[in-house]
């Protein structure tokens, strides 16, 4: 097949590549050691309901309970009380339709799925790599990766894989490529070049903690800005070294054991230069198309959607539309689609490839949803803010130890509106009256919440990685994708929490009505 050809090649000119001495990294080899001698990621999930399940019943017969903000007393709720255990049968079908990332991996997949088969995908990144230098690669990916959050979501399941296909034919390890996608699109999520749909819905909860003692205090959507560019490329350079550093050599002697899916070395047809024409001019159609949709007042796609703008609400149909297109005009040009029966083999390909995340996927989707309807993540992240606000210490140390207290909770709660719509109205005023502005407190969240998305299998998003691992490595575990991802967890956290450090201390704006102190 052309494609395998291709990749042979590639790794027989980077070669030499895969002779760099194994640095040793004890603590990651151990790590991912210790984690891989864990059950079954689907067995580890349904441990783990089992132990939410166990704990709520103990915290219901000891009346844990905390005191939220609002002044309302929350408690825990038990999964194995009559009601408990009724309401979990009656949501599993529920709760596993609903799972967040499912629709957006299969819709997305479906065309991406098209694109891999038809040979599309591997004619594209062979001839990217012909002019691409290879030391860029790592800082483009994870770049690629952090500005993907304007996409909402879409980057969890669009960038991984092509960036570990992309390292492949390259002669590189295709883990590496699909940790340093990972950690821009998730660790760095919280920075961007542009403003996202984070910006609002994070201002919005500031101004209105703020309120509680300053009325009429106006919170910025601009307010972050600034900070969120800057945090953008200092996170690529930090990634960048981290991945040269830590990550790429532990897996340069695993190289030659990554080998390539079977839809990475499906044929290019016999005409490829005809197929990447018709794939550019369906391309070039669809971009124009889609911005007489954006730009043109009436069109479906312009304007306001029931959260964000309207296109942005439908970036994975966009997606999905255009790699199928693009992919279908690369098989019929290149003749690797030749009638409707190979489009339905390649779609239902894609899908028997999907079948171990969707395994994963009910058994992650239950215990999610089941520790969330126990209530025992917000608990401790009410304990432990009111622990952090009995400190009273100095404005620095506060600010740190709350970046701490996110990081911390992040590992238990998921949702970043969630979590700062619990944590804003006690922080923001707290901090206020240390003399920190809202938009200082804001900033010092974006950075808690962010760099351990990749670290906590809370993140609904963490279990496609692991797929998408597995596709290249078979005996990834849960200790693979954790030795994988910690060094962009604890290098982001440590340079991005100075990077504030340093910003809060030379006084300048955060962005455009985003001041560092409180008056």
């Amino acid at each position: 097949m052309a494609a395998a050809r291709l990749a042979r090649l590639a790794h027989a000119v980077m070669k030499p590549m895969t002779h760099i001495p194994h640095h040793g990294n004890r603590w990651l080899d151990t790590l991912e050691r210790l984690g891989n001698r864990l059950p079954e990621p689907v067995s580890l999930f349904a441990i783990a309901l089992l132990l939410v399940m166990l704990l709520s019943q103990i915290g219901a017969w000891l009346h844990w309970s905390a005191l939220t903000p609002e002044g309302e007393t929350m408690q825990v709720q038990s999964l194995l009380s009559a009601d408990g255990s009724w309401w979990l049968l009656r949501h599993m079908v529920e709760n596993f339709v609903l799972f967040p990332p499912l629709g957006i991996v299969l819709v997305a997949m479906f065309g991406i799925g098209l694109a891999e088969r038809s040979g599309l995908l591997a004619a594209v990144l062979e001839r990217g790599l012909r002019g691409a230098p290879q030391r860029l690669l790592t800082p483009t990916v994870l770049f690629l990766g952090i500005c993907s959050s304007l996409t909402v979501d879409a980057g969890y399941v669009v960038l991984p894989p092509l960036a570990a296909a992309l390292y492949y034919m390259a002669g590189r390890p295709p883990l590496v490529g699909l940790a340093a996608a990972f950690a821009g699109v998730s660790a760095g999520y919280s920075a961007n070049i542009v403003l996202t749909a984070l910006d609002p819905l994070l201002a919005g909860l500031s101004q209105s903690a703020a309120r509680i003692i300053a009325p009429e205090w106006q919170v910025a959507v601009t307010a972050n800005w600034y900070f969120a560019a800057v945090s953008a490329v200092v996170l690529t350079l930090v990634g960048w070294w981290l991945t040269a550093r830590f990550v790429e050599p532990r897996q340069q002697h695993t190289v030659n054991d990554q080998a390539a899916p079977a839809e990475q070395t499906s044929g290019t047809g016999d005409k490829p230069v005809r197929g990447l024409r018709a794939a550019g001019l369906t391309l070039l159609v669809t971009l124009f198309v889609l911005a007489l949709l954006i730009l043109v007042p009436g069109a479906p796609l312009h304007g306001d959607g029931e959260q964000f703008a309207r296109w942005i609400e439908v970036m994975v149909p966009i997606l999905f539309l255009t790699f199928l297109g693009t992919g279908l005009a690369y098989g019929i040009g290149a003749g690797t689609v030749r009638n409707d029966r190979d489009i339905a083999e390649m779609l239902s390909d894609t899908v028997r490839g999907l079948a171990p995340y969707i395994v994963l996927a009910f058994v992650a989707a239950q215990f999610i949803e089941a520790f969330r309807y126990s209530q025992l993540g917000l608990l401790l992240a009410i304990h432990g803010g009111e622990l952090l606000a009995a400190l009273a210490a100095p404005a620095p140390v506060l600010v740190t130890a709350f970046i701490t207290l996110v990081i911390l909770a992040n590992l238990l709660m998921g949702s970043a509106s969630a979590k700062y719509a619990l944590l804003a109205p006690v922080f923001v005023p707290m901090l206020m009256q240390a003399g920190l502005s809202p938009e200082l407190t804001q900033a010092a969240y974006r950075v808690g919440d962010s760099v351990s998305n990749v670290i906590t299998p809370l993140n609904p998003y963490w279990v496609i990685i692991l797929a998408f691992a597995q596709r290249w490595q078979r005996n990834a575990g849960i200790g693979t994708l954790l030795a994988l991802m910690l060094p962009y967890a604890i290098g982001f956290a440590v340079f991005w929490s100075l990077l504030l450090a340093v910003w809060a201390a030379t006084g300048l704006p955060l962005g455009p009505g985003g001041g560092i102190s409180y008056p």
